[in-house]
């Protein structure tokens, strides 16, 4: 019997790509969220935390498997929402496809649930947990993460969690990006995170000012290839390539696997916005701050937004996100999941800022 999906947060940049590979494919899918903005797959509203709002939308839909890449605004969410999506959340679709019987359950982790600030290069999925993550999605994300895989193998439900790493792309890869289309996904379905911040940033016209010695490479992950992934690692849970490649109960690191230096990357993005806006940027000289100053700096920035009650302009966590190393080797997702990369960082770049 063919497989029915819901994907949770399926309005989301992510979800919103999955659902549309799967429904691409001919598959049965469905979305549950909070907000509905597309019309062409069947949608669910309701709070994931609600274990019988859940269940009643599993046995609406009839589901068999679930892609679970719900998760609040990373940047602007208020601590509680992190707890209640990506923990209490996680738990009532577990204990619901438990109950249910659901087959297969697939998590969207992050890369970040191992970062506590030092370089990390080409690590694999053997690595730690930080022990004190950075800040509260990472937190919520390892008890997301511990809860996903401790239900593996419960009530004949199978479990996988997936750590993307520098998720970025477009609203759709089903229409052409206008620039229209690039402003609306700063609100919206698209990348909301860091495509917004670097174009605020460009806007701001700041981008002359660089924190760090840029020699950290970083991984940077073009959505489709994320959302190809989820897709693999749904198919795999029933049919894995073989016996010696388990998935059930696997963690997989996902990257573009061709990790680039920090400011290389937003400077790519700036250099396509010049496009849009001709004139606006003048050549600078680039302003290197270093590092040790630029903790100093989100240190006052921190306790004067803290004063003046409002979020601060530069933080501690931003520099470090800024200056450390940060890629990881993905060589499991390719032998078990049999996954490769198909869009470079550099196209997607192209696409998600391409003038028409």
């Amino acid at each position: 019997m063919p497989d029915v999906y819901l994907v949770i947060g399926g309005s989301g940049l992510l979800g919103r790509h999955i659902a549309k590979q799967l429904q691409d494919r001919g598959d049965n899918v469905s979305v549950l969220d909070i907000v509905q903005r597309y019309d062409d797959i069947p949608f669910y509203h309701g709070d994931i935390s609600d274990e019988g709002v859940v269940l009643s939308v599993l046995q609406q839909c009839g589901a068999t498997c679930i892609i679970h890449c719900a998760s609040p605004h990373a940047k602007s969410a208020a601590p509680e929402q992190f707890w209640k999506v990506n923990v209490d959340g996680t738990k009532a679709l577990i204990a619901a496809s438990t109950r249910l019987g659901i087959n297969k359950f697939v998590y969207t982790s992050s890369s970040g649930v191992v970062f506590d600030g030092s370089d990390l290069e080409n690590i694999d999925e053997s690595h730690p947990y930080a022990r004190k993550p950075l800040d509260v999605y990472m937190e919520t994300k390892v008890q997301a993460e511990k809860i996903v895989l401790a239900a593996n193998g419960k009530d004949g439900l199978s479990t996988v969690v997936l750590r993307p790493s520098g998720i970025f792309g477009k609203v759709s890869r089903y229409s052409s990006i206008t620039f229209c289309l690039f402003i609306h996904s700063l609100h919206s379905p698209g990348d909301r995170q860091l495509i917004a911040g670097l174009y605020a940033t460009y806007m701001t016209g700041r981008t002359n000012i660089q924190i760090g010695n840029n020699r950290n490479l970083t991984d940077w992950t073009a959505v489709a290839n994320v959302a190809d992934a989820h897709v693999l690692a749904a198919d795999r849970l029933s049919t894995p390539i073989s016996p010696d490649a388990p998935v059930a109960g696997e963690i997989f690191f996902i990257t573009n696997d061709e990790p680039w230096y920090f400011w290389d990357f937003t400077n790519g993005i700036w250099s396509r916005l010049d496009a849009w806006f001709p004139g606006k940027r003048q050549k600078r000289t680039v302003r290197v701050i270093p590092r040790w100053l630029g903790m100093c700096l989100g240190v006052i920035f921190e306790f004067e937004a803290c004063i003046r009650g409002r979020k601060p302009s530069m933080t501690r966590f931003t520099i470090t996100f800024s200056c450390a190393t940060r890629w990881h080797n993905i060589s499991k997702a390719k032998k078990v999941l049999g996954y490769t990369p198909r869009v470079s960082v550099e196209d997607e770049i192209d696409e998600l800022v391409k003038v028409n």
